[in-house]
């Protein structure tokens, strides 16, 4: 962040942007919900698949600042895995605690989970062409072509999206943050909150 040209930028960018992308993703699931797209089972799963993968890699970059409750949220989290084995929860730490190898390994997932993510978001896509919206006020005999409709309000959608992440991001970057994740980490000292 540092010591890259702008690197706060992109730091701030990406952060905030993931946040602001998870409001949106719950919206689109609360929209689903109330339009009863549940009911179409193939549709659903994908989407329930996109999610998953979708919480995995925010966490996996959630953990890469290597603040205070990055460090204690790994080390909470892949706990976990105890439940399986003692050996996993060393090989995902890779070694006794989480530390750099820990970090190694998590970054790789972050940088490799979106190219897997968008691979199902296009089977999402495809399954949704397939059988079509859930909207109970559209019918195949009264539906609305794609583009320019549907183009153009994502197209709109996205310029707000863009000017709320400029804004947040010039006025208040660590709005959306734990103040704690600030403090370098320290396995000896637990956070207060």
């Amino acid at each position: 962040m540092r010591n890259v040209s702008n690197g706060y930028w992109l730091r701030y960018l990406h952060s905030n942007g993931a946040s602001i992308f998870f409001a949106l993703v719950y919206l689109h699931m609360a929209r689903g919900l109330y339009y009863r797209s549940y009911q179409f089972v193939w549709l659903w799963l994908s989407g329930v698949v996109i999610f998953i993968i979708l919480m995995a890699t925010a966490f996996l970059g959630d953990v890469l600042p290597r603040g205070q409750i990055s460090n204690w949220g790994a080390t909470v989290i892949t706990k976990l895995f105890r439940v399986f084995s003692e050996s996993l929860v060393q090989t995902l730490w890779g070694g006794y605690s989480v530390d750099n190898p820990t970090l190694t390994r998590f970054y790789s997932l972050h940088y490799l989970l979106p190219f897997l993510l968008t691979i199902i978001v296009f089977f999402h896509l495809i399954i949704l062409h397939e059988f079509g919206s859930s909207n109970p006020t559209a019918t195949k005999i009264d539906a609305i072509r794609f583009h320019p409709y549907f183009t153009i309000k994502d197209m709109i959608t996205l310029i707000l999206y863009g000017i709320i992440l400029v804004l947040l991001v010039c006025w208040a970057p660590n709005a959306l943050s734990h103040p704690d994740n600030n403090i370098r980490a320290d396995p000896l000292v637990t956070p207060l909150s």
